[in-house]
């Protein structure tokens, strides 16, 4: 895979570093819901991304109290701050999602969102976590960790 440094303009070979999606039968099947039981990575660079929410980069709310349309937003989010840093959603190894007043009636507008943005054989661990609130007005929130070749 050719991949372009931003700050000299020249093109590198990169080494991609193998990435297993483990999904045993002895667990339920997640990849229904948008996400792998477990993902063992190895590479050069581990990426922490800070909570994402459904902000723009003009600080405008995306989605207002559509939880499906908020968590498309916060991956978007997600997607471009891995990608700032050279990487892709397929480098992302597990997301820790934060959900306001969490029901199970709203686990299809999350997995949703999670199934369009990561094919089924490249699906991150995620967790989800029901809390009271989070700032200002958003829904949902998304941590993510990715591993870079």
């Amino acid at each position: 895979m050719l991949s372009l440094d931003r700050q000299s303009g020249e093109t590198c070979l990169l080494n991609i570093m193998p990435r297993e999606y483990i999904n045993p039968k002895t667990l339920f099947s997640s990849l229904e819901h948008g996400f792998s039981q477990i993902v063992s990575a190895s590479g050069a660079k581990t990426i922490y991304i800070s909570g994402q929410t459904a902000w723009d980069a003009h600080k405008q709310l995306v989605g207002g109290t559509d939880l499906a349309q908020q968590s498309r937003q916060a991956l978007r989010n997600v997607m471009t701050a891995v990608e700032a840093v050279g990487g892709t959603l397929a480098d992302v190894v597990a997301l820790r999602i934060y959900i306001v007043n969490y029901r199970p009636e709203q686990a299809d507008a999350i997995g949703g969102a999670l199934r369009e943005f990561f094919p089924e054989e490249r699906r991150p661990t995620s967790t989800w976590i029901g809390v009271c609130a989070l700032a200002s007005d958003f829904l949902i929130e998304i941590e993510a960790i990715a591993v870079l070749g």
